[in-house]
């Protein structure tokens, strides 16, 4: 990967974005594309969204989201401990013992999770594998909750410790690959694109909320509304011990991204994947997506009359943890498959499944 992607991708895995809170990860993807985009804009909702070719028809609207799960500031005892709650689908067993930052006004304050130690547990106790958010508590070092109140505030959004760290070869392991690794692919698909000529109008958005309802792309979706729709996410990977590929199929990092069939894909937008992935030899794997799936693509297929949908994700171990894995390789491809998908698409085009 060129280092000034390595660089983008890594300012985006290390700037904060829990659902709802966005706005810091919002302004990195505007300052980077700007470039790159014939005009770059924020709707109500929060969702950045880069045009190349405005006013050209079709429009094609690739979507990869860039909130990441969290927790907020719930209460805050007499002695100065927070409590949290869970902004999306937290593995709340990870919890305990973890680095997190509370994102405050003034900036980032560093907390660790507390828990009873086990050498103060009863038997029941140690064996018991569930964990509830509200028994655990972040430990900012404050003595009094006038003193953390000083720091911090009800309602401030709160992550995990951010960084991105190189594993062997092109693995890279963060939080919030999911899906920031899509937000990266659909804006350097603009990159890739900004000095082709493209038939289409080109919208690469940066969507929002998605881990809390698909929320941006389904008010980006109705007002782009666009005839072609890509989402680009991330997928179970199933090459560790004790996967169950019978529940995901074999899916590899570093075998290329992942082309998605099924009820939620269009065929046509399927077939122009994979025709595109084949002539220009682009690896690729396919996905069995039998049911509506719980992506971008999901919302934007049924935004307004319907709109052609496809969906292409990135191989990723250990999702809605701290240590997801993915390759660099993976997202270098789904970039450059969407591109030359774009390349292809005119108003010639019909979408029509027949």
């Amino acid at each position: 990967m060129r280092k000034e992607s390595l660089a983008f991708l890594e300012s985006l895995m290390t700037t904060p974005s829990p659902s709802g809170f966005e706005q810091p990860v919002q302004r990195l993807v505007r300052e980077t594309v700007s470039e790159w985009a014939d005009e770059v804009r924020t709707d109500v909702h929060g969702n950045v969204i880069a045009v190349k070719n405005p006013g050209a028809e079709p429009r094609v609207m690739l979507a990869g989201h860039c909130d990441q799960i969290g927790f907020m500031v719930q209460h805050i005892t007499d002695e100065g401990y927070v409590h949290f709650s869970a902004i999306g689908g937290v593995d709340t067993a990870l919890v305990p013992g973890s680095r997190v930052h509370i994102w405050t006004k003034d900036g980032p304050v560093l907390g660790v999770v507390g828990r009873k130690a086990i050498h103060l547990m009863k038997p029941e106790e140690r064996k018991k594998g569930e964990v509830e958010l509200n028994k655990l508590w972040i430990d900012i070092g404050a003595k009094s909750k006038k003193e953390a109140l000083k720091r911090v505030q009800i309602g401030d959004p709160i992550t995990f410790d951010l960084r991105m760290d190189r594993l062997s070869g092109d693995l890279v392991t963060a939080p919030a690959f999911d899906d920031k690794s899509g937000a990266f692919v659909v804006m350097e698909v603009l990159r890739r694109l900004r000095r082709r000529k493209i038939d289409c109008s080109l919208h690469s958005v940066s969507t929002v909320q998605e881990e809390v309802g698909l929320r941006g792309a389904t008010t980006s979706a109705y007002g782009i509304n666009p005839l072609v729709g890509i989402a680009v996410d991330v997928t179970h990977a199933s090459d560790y011990p004790g996967a169950d590929k019978s529940l995901t199929g074999e899916v590899k990092l570093g075998e290329g991204p992942t082309i998605a069939r099924g009820a939620n894909i269009n065929p046509v937008v399927f077939d122009l994947l994979v025709q595109t992935a084949d002539d220009k030899k682009i690896p690729y794997q396919l996905e069995a997506a039998p049911r509506a799936t719980g992506t971008d693509a999901n919302v934007m297929q049924i935004s307004r009359a319907g709109v052609a949908a496809g969906l292409v994700s990135i191989p990723n171990r250990y999702m809605h943890t701290q240590v997801e894995v993915v390759s660099l390789r993976d997202l270098e491809n789904a970039a450059k498959l969407l591109a030359e998908t774009v390349v292809r698409i005119d108003e010639k085009m019909d979408f029509t499944p027949k």
